[in-house]
């Protein structure tokens, strides 16, 4: 029995935000149940206790959205209890939560902290950069409110990183952005490239980041991260990161950069499972943590070959060079209507051309001193 991984739903895609991108407002228009409300106290004790029951030497339990936070205190309470109670191997537990950071307070900060929670929170940049498509439910901006509760984490002593989502607003005003992170002490940055709705071509929406854009946004960005660490004094940026534990000939934590998805447990609020957060649709349902235990969900990925067919890459990757860095990106942007081409082919071709290079540069000087 292995680690594991399960991504909780506890408000299923309920949202105190109405971000123009949102990806998995995207995936609930394409299921029968547009949402599932909230998880149940009773669900989230019997997701809890089969996780406990399968897993050796640590489980990571994260919470995502829609709006995590929307399920109130109390039901992480019980998720802390739960563990407790259920946690008869005795595995090493680590609580993830990702949030767009609108509902914070000193409350959830002072909660944070005490139970050891790592944070995600999701800002785009600046004022004017984050308020482009991060707006609330009346369609203002929410910069202001975020960046305060920012601020609280850092005060109360919340270890937390920073999710931005790149957009063809922001991607050509990355250095502006990175000055505003580096100005506001945000270290641990993580970039991930905003998604057009499923199944349809990329680049038509006012918010698409189209390839050659993104290939310009990671050289930006990878030529600003190279300059503070010659300096000694660069953020976390897990894409570099990742790249970096690469060439040192180790796996990459980053499931997108691994060239085939890994075993994943995502249980929306209702209890039924899917393989993948870009994969909570119908076809996709694995089982129920009320009804299957994870062997049987287990079985049913295998039957839908959901691992198998991630491993499907258009066949100009097995002559890339840069397919062993590269291994054909995420599948939710390879194009079926292009023989499983990567929508950001281009966008990497780009960045390696560019930055290879010197990231063989730092993989050389680490090994060397390992």
């Amino acid at each position: 029995m292995p680690p594991i991984h399960v991504l909780l739903k506890p408000a299923s895609g309920n949202c105190n935000m109405r971000c123009d991108y949102c990806f998995y407002y995207d995936t609930m228009s394409k299921r029968k149940e547009l949402t599932y409300g909230f998880m149940s106290l009773d669900t989230l004790e019997d997701v809890i206790e089969k996780v406990l029951l399968y897993a050796e030497k640590s489980c990571t339990i994260s919470y995502q959205g829609g709006e995590p936070t929307l399920s109130q205190i109390h039901f992480f309470e019980k998720s802390i209890e739960f563990q407790k109670k259920y946690n008869v191997n005795q595995v090493e537990i680590h609580n993830v939560l990702q949030t767009n950071g609108l509902h914070l307070n000193q409350e959830w900060a002072e909660f944070f902290a005490k139970q050891n929670f790592l944070v995600g929170v999701s800002l785009d940049g600046g004022p004017k950069i984050h308020d482009y498509y991060r707006k609330s439910i009346k369609g203002e901006g929410t910069f202001v409110k975020i960046m305060q509760n920012i601020e609280l984490l850092q005060k109360v002593g919340v270890e937390f990183n920073i999710l931005s989502v790149v957009n063809g607003k922001t991607a050509p005003l990355i250095k502006k952005s990175y000055r505003f992170y580096k100005k506001n002490h945000l270290e641990f940055l993580q970039f991930i490239p905003c998604l057009d709705p499923m199944n349809e071509l990329g680049g038509g929406r006012e918010y698409s980041l189209k390839p050659v854009v993104y290939g310009k946004f990671l050289i930006d960005l990878f030529e600003l991260w190279y300059e503070d660490l010659q300096q000694g004094r660069q953020p976390y940026i897990r894409q570099f990161e990742n790249y970096i534990a690469i060439l040192l000939g180790k796996m990459p934590e980053s499931c997108d950069m691994r060239g085939i998805c890994g075993k994943q447990y995502v249980v929306e609020a209702d209890g039924a499972v899917y393989p993948c957060d870009f994969y909570v649709i119908d076809q996709y349902r694995l089982g129920n943590f009320k009804t299957d235990k994870v062997e049987q969900i287990d079985q049913r990925r295998t039957e839908i070959n959901f691992i198998e067919d991630s491993i499907n890459k258009n066949k100009l990757c097995q002559s890339c060079g840069y397919a062993p860095l590269c291994r054909g990106g995420c599948r939710r942007n390879r194009q079926k209507e292009e023989s499983n081409k990567q929508y950001f082919c281009q966008s990497y071709r780009m960045f390696f051309d560019a930055c290879l290079p010197k990231m063989m540069q730092v993989a050389e000087r680490l090994s060397s001193i390992q």
